[in-house]
C-alpha cells in the first residue's frame, strides 16, 4: 500500500506546522483529514486556524473536517472522534501532534506551565488514543503516530528542561506500552521525531526566531516521513522510535536539500538527537 486515498486521519494540533504538513501530504493522496485544534480565530503570533488549514487540505485534494478541540477536555475529544466517525465513517489513523513547550529549569518553571505541558502532551496523547482505539480496531490498516522523541534515558536530555522532557517522554512511553498492548488488534503505534530543528511557530516565537528558522528544515520532511509510516502495513511496523531523515533514507530518499529553509545552510540538530 502506498496511498492514503480514502483513509481518515484524525490529527491533533493540525492547524499549522508539523500537524498541517502531515495532513497536506495525506490530502495529496485524497485522504480525509480531521483538523482537531484550538485555533478558530486568527492569532497575532500563530499562523493559521482550523479553517485556513481545512482550505489548504481541500486545495491539496483531500476532504477536511475542522473541529475546535482542546485535547485537555475529555468531552471535546470524545465529541470530535464521534463527529469524525459520523462524517467519514471511521478513523484509520490518529496523529498525536498537539504539544506544549516551555524550556526552563526546575526553579524557573511555573506550575501552570508544568501542568499545561503534561495535560496536553502526555495526558492529551493518552486521551485521544483511548477514544480513537475502538474505531481503529475496525480499520484495515490502523496506525497511531505520536510526534515524540526516542526514549533516551540520559541526564543530558532532562537537566536543562526536566518538566518538558518528562511531558514529551510521556508521549513516547505511550508508544512503548500501547504498541505491545494493541498488537493483537493490529494497531501500529510508533513515534516520529525530526533529526533537525523544524521551522514551526514554536521555533519562531520561543526558540531563537529567524536565526534558528534559517538553520531549520521545513515541516514537509515530517509530512513525507509520516506518509511512509502510515502507508506501511500496521503489523510490519510498530513500537518504533523513528527519525524522519533516517526513515526516508531507508526508503530510498537521498536528496534532502529541498527540505532546508535555507539551501546550503548548516542545519541545527533537534534537541533530543
Amino acid at each position: 500500500m502506498n496511498t492514503l486515498n480514502g483513509k481518515t486521519l484524525f490529527i491533533t494540533g493540525a492547524s499549522r506546522g508539523i500537524g498541517l504538513a502531515i495532513g497536506l501530504r495525506a490530502a495529496r493522496d485524497g485522504a480525509n483529514v480531521v483538523i482537531a485544534a484550538k485555533t478558530a480565530e486568527p492569532h497575532p503570533k500563530l499562523p493559521g486556524t482550523i479553517y485556513t488549514a481545512a482550505a489548504e487540505i481541500e486545495a491539496a485534494g483531500g476532504k477536511a473536517l475542522p473541529l475546535v478541540v482542546d485535547v485537555r477536555e475529555e468531552a471535546q475529544v470524545e465529541a470530535a472522534v464521534s463527529k469524525a466517525v459520523e462524517v467519514f465513517g471511521g478513523i484509520d489513523v490518529l496523529i498525536n501532534n498537539a504539544s506544549a513547550i516551555h524550556l526552563t529549569g526546575t526553579e524557573s518553571t511555573p506550575m501552570k506551565r508544568y501542568d499545561l505541558m503534561h495535560q496536553i502532551n502526555t495526558r492529551g496523547t493518552f486521551l485521544c488514543s483511548q477514544k480513537a482505539i475502538p474505531y481503529l480496531r475496525k480499520a484495515s490498516n490502523p496506525h497511531i503516530l505520536n510526534i515524540s522523541p526516542p526514549l533516551n534515558m540520559e541526564a543530558r536530555w532532562f537537566a536543562p528542561h526536566v518538566a518538558y522532557t518528562m511531558a514529551k517522554f510521556g508521549m513516547s512511553m505511550c508508544v512503548l506500552g500501547m504498541a505491545d498492548e494493541l498488537k493483537g488488534a493490529r494497531i501500529a503505534v510508533n513515534a516520529l521525531w525530526p533529526r533537525t530543528v523544524i521551522a514551526t511557530a514554536a521555533v519562531q516565537n520561543l526558540l531563537g526566531g529567524d536565526t534558528t528558522v534559517r538553520a531549520s528544515r521545513k515541516p514537509d520532511i515530517m509530512g513525507d516521513a509520516a506518509h511512509a509510516i502510515l502507508t506501511t502495513p500496521s503489523q510490519d511496523l510498530s513500537g518504533q522510535f523513528l527519525i524522519d531523515e533516517d526513515l526516508l533514507r531507508a526508503r530510498g530518499v537521498s536528496d534532502f536539500e529541498h527540505y532546508a529553509m535555507t539551501p546550503g545552510a548548516e542545519l541545527l540538530p533537534d534537541y533530543f538527537i
